[in-house]
């Protein structure tokens, strides 16, 4: 619809700053505009960004980063409230280890460890994503929610949001695909991985959030008993998420 409101939001200083609003939702209920944004981190915006995210009236960050990343760079925003849920960041030191080991690293050896990554999201960091969702049914809004890249961590959230507003899957498929149209990666940032590995880091796959979602059902038998089990996200709180996130 042309009088929406732009979903992706382009900033200097960071990139893949981007809006949920706006998908189908349960009932046919439209995700609220202005509500929930998705970015990489926010340890470099410009003045110009800041004026430019001000009007939004942003009241809270979730930073899904490790210790390390969060210290080189922390939130331009000092406005608003940093919620910290750390998920320290493995997937380079992985293929760094395979490197020391003497492989010679391959675009399929990437595509492995990313996917295994996303399965260690449900396996080893699903306290993280249910302290998220503990946050989303206070009164937080408008947030961002972010790690380094805001593609992988941050994407596997988004995802899990969508879901829990009955958001359909392949409209869901198709917002976390959008990384590959707006993320950046930082042109300063020096890497001792073979170029095709890297390209692999910097984007995001079908298949890498299929690995988590596979690893829901081995683990919890579906994606409902994962909102229950997992994320403390009954029918009551699903209610109340959906309220609180999609037009009447």
């Amino acid at each position: 619809m042309s009088d929406s409101p732009a979903r992706h939001l382009n900033l200097s200083g960071a990139s893949n700053f981007r809006d949920l609003g706006g998908y189908p939702g349960k009932d046919g209920r439209i995700v609220r505009w202005r509500q929930i944004f998705r970015s990489n981190h926010l340890g470099r915006l410009t003045e110009a960004d800041i004026e430019l995210l001000r009007p939004l009236g942003l009241r809270s960050a979730f930073d899904f980063r490790g210790a390390e990343e969060r210290a080189t760079a922390m939130c331009g925003l000092a406005e608003i409230a940093v919620h910290s849920l750390p998920i320290e960041p493995t997937v380079v030191a992985a293929l760094r280890a395979r490197l020391a080991e003497g492989v010679a690293l391959s675009s399929a050896d990437a595509l492995e460890v990313m996917r295994d990554s996303y399965r260690n999201y449900v396996r080893y960091n699903t306290p993280s994503f249910r302290a998220l969702f503990a946050h989303l049914l206070k009164d937080r809004a408008p947030l961002v929610i972010h790690c380094s890249a805001g593609k992988d961590r941050t994407g596997f959230a988004c995802a899990l949001i969508l879901h829990a507003l009955g958001v359909p899957d392949e409209t869901i498929a198709e917002d976390y695909l959008l990384t590959n149209r707006f993320y950046r990666r930082d042109p300063g940032a020096s890497s001792d991985l073979p170029d095709d590995v890297s390209q692999v880091l910097g984007s995001v796959q079908s298949s890498f959030l299929a690995a988590a979602f596979d690893a829901i059902n081995a683990d919890y038998g579906d994606l409902e008993n994962y909102f229950g089990d997992g994320l403390g996200l009954g029918a009551g709180e699903r209610a109340k998420l959906q309220a609180r996130y999609l037009e009447a």
